[in-house]
């Protein structure tokens, strides 16, 4: 049987003093079974850096055509492309 994501609850607290965005995130972090500690925790912080009322955190690890993180506008566009570690071939030809 394959092993389940664990799941956790944050709640962010953002003060960014450069953008005037100051907001507290409660977000459910999925944690793929073959991702570390590490690299959840960056994803905290990308997420964290890039705060926004649009921004999410995606499937990630666990599919290969979403980043780790994106901003929708309301209108369904992709405004924001935020993904950890080394991309993959495939990735960047389509770029």
């Amino acid at each position: 049987m394959a092993q389940k994501s664990t799941i956790y609850k944050v709640e962010l607290s953002v003060s960014d003093m450069d953008r005037h965005y100051y907001e507290t995130h409660k977000l459910t972090v999925a944690k793929h079974p073959s991702e570390t500690d590490e690299r959840m925790m960056v994803r905290l912080v990308a997420f964290a850096l890039n705060a926004h009322e649009h921004l999410e955190m995606t499937k990630g690890i666990s599919t290969d055509d979403e980043p780790d993180i994106w901003q929708k506008s309301l209108s369904g566009e992709l405004e924001l492309w935020v993904a950890l570690g080394l991309p993959s071939e495939k990735i960047i030809r389509q770029s």
